[in-house]
């Protein structure tokens, strides 16, 4: 019996310590994920479709998140507060005559690569490669779609005010549209960017416009910090012995986030992120999926209920794309793909309105509006993490089919997430479904919701001020000028 729970031990030793090497801290990084650890993560059970023949694409729609973004000014500032405290942690320990022995080297020297910086939020150049590629492979991966001169009325890239979000779309567009045209070596084209005024924008930041929301969001934070606290609590108190340092609460949060930034915007994991075990970042990102759960996710469904316009443009879309087929539209006198660029406040709540990520019976729950279950706290295996939900650049993309008259049905909806067909409980698990099906099942039970009502939108607000000339706003993307860190209730990540 003895010998039996030795071999045990053994065993669960040699078992951690294998999933301890094989764990990739870039993966575990929430909504502060790169696009390229990540993309290529897809759930080995599900079994993809296999397109009939006779089926051709012939319109697409994108809703993607901007790409890899600098932290904003305010978390650089807390960095340099976190930096501070540190040193005067060191400062203390020294007149104390305290062993530091234990102490990381690097952290004695430590100091925010973002130091002095004066503005954030950006898209990195991390970002732009990330959105460029992507272009440069939906258009590859659909050339029956990307096939027609290029007009704005066929291939229209819509985005929002927000820089990151707008330098985000003319990187996806250079890559998609790469080559097709006669400026300079790479061959690229000139190709229009539109977005609407912030203050109205209930496609693609409904967020902002829905007081009703705001609101929510704003009274949600002491209760999703009190559903932190035990796990920082936890963590605090381990690195604390573990280093011989007074690591305080706000010190281990602020480095976990320097952890996630060090990692995805310059490539180091062996610093902050060092200072924590696997199961220690397994939990701290299983906080931040809380959150995003909570107040972006299915949490409550005002989260995605707003997000019903942008459900409708795409559906919209569609129907319109079918019309042009029976018509027998000429080609190039029609929209072929409506590409658009968000935010993480987008991305989450749309792929909320589609049912993806679900657990079990969830669906047939969100239908009747009930409220669901946390995420399952790590080592259980849980559908809902932000990494693989809405990493920097991450993407839903809807492709319609037209198939022959003799196949089930006439059109089809293909769904993919981050480049992969992904399962849809309202078609009974499978990513390529009946057009109309996915309309009765997915699309109708969401719109019954009025955005206005749920938003508590006052129709009589006064006129918004002119917006910026579209020929300014153009030189902006192309020149990747200005950056905003203005409005105190922004809320994209």
């Amino acid at each position: 019996m003895a010998m039996a729970a030795i071999l045990l031990l053994i065993l669960t030793l040699f078992t951690n310590s294998k999933a301890d090497q094989d764990f990739d801290v870039r993966q575990h990084l929430s909504t502060v994920t790169r696009y390229g650890a990540v993309k290529d993560i897809v759930d080995k059970s599900f079994l993809p479709s296999d397109i009939p023949d006779g089926c051709t694409p012939i319109h697409l729609n994108l809703v993607a998140r901007h790409g890899t973004r600098s932290p904003t000014k305010k978390r650089m500032r807390e960095l340099e507060k976190l930096a501070s405290h540190i040193q005067e942690l060191l400062k203390d320990a020294k007149e104390k005559n305290l062993s530091l022995q234990k102490v990381p080297a690097w952290l004695e020297k430590w100091e925010s690569p973002w130091k002095g910086k004066l503005k954030g939020g950006e898209l990195d150049s991390k970002g732009e490669e990330e959105m460029y590629q992507l272009g440069i492979r939906v258009r590859e991966r659909f050339p029956d779609i990307f096939n027609e001169e290029y007009h704005p009325d066929v291939y229209p890239i819509k985005t929002t005010q927000v820089p990151r979000a707008s330098s985000s779309a003319v990187a996806f567009g250079m890559g998609l549209f790469s080559g097709k045209g006669s400026l300079g070596p790479g061959r690229h084209r000139a190709f229009a960017v539109t977005s609407e005024s912030r203050a109205s924008d209930i496609i693609l930041r409904f967020f902002d416009c829905c007081q009703t929301y705001k609101d929510y969001r704003k009274n949600q934070g002491p209760a999703v910090d009190k559903l932190k606290e035990p796990i920082l609590a936890e963590i605090t108190s381990a690195l604390a012995k573990r280093y011989d340092f007074n690591f305080t609460r706000q010190d281990i949060s602020s480095l976990w986030f320097l952890c996630k930034q060090e990692t995805s915007l310059l490539d180091i994991n062996d610093q902050a992120c060092s200072l924590f075990s696997p199961i220690e970042v397994a939990l701290l990102e299983w906080t931040d999926d809380l959150e995003v759960f909570i107040v972006k996710g299915y949490g409550k469904s005002l989260n995605y209920r707003m997000g019903v316009p942008l459900l409708k443009d795409v559906v919209q879309s569609m129907d319109q794309a079918i019309k042009a087929k029976e018509d027998n539209e000429a080609p190039g006198s029609y929209e072929k793909a409506r590409l658009r660029v968000a935010h993480a406040e987008t991305v989450v709540p749309f792929s909320c309105l589609l049912g993806l990520f679900l657990e079990g019976s969830d669906f047939q729950r969100i239908q009747k509006e009930e409220p669901l279950d946390l995420p399952p706290k790590p080592p259980q295996k849980r559908n809902w993490r932000g990494s693989t939900v809405a990493p920097f650049s991450g993407n839903n993309m809807l492709i319609l089919y037209s198939c022959l008259a003799n196949s089930s049905s006439k059109y089809f909806v293909q769904v993919l997430h981050n480049e992969h067909p992904i399962p849809m409980p309202g078609c009974n698990g499978t990513d390529f479904c009946p057009f109309e099906v996915f309309k009765e099942r997915i699309v109708h039970p969401h719109l019954k919701h009025d955005y206005n009502t749920l938003c508590n939108v006052n129709l009589g607000q006064p006129k918004q001020k002119p917006e910026t000339s579209k020929l300014s706003q153009l030189f902006r993307w192309l020149f990747w000028l200005g950056n905003d860190d203005t409005p105190s209730h922004r809320v994209e990540l």
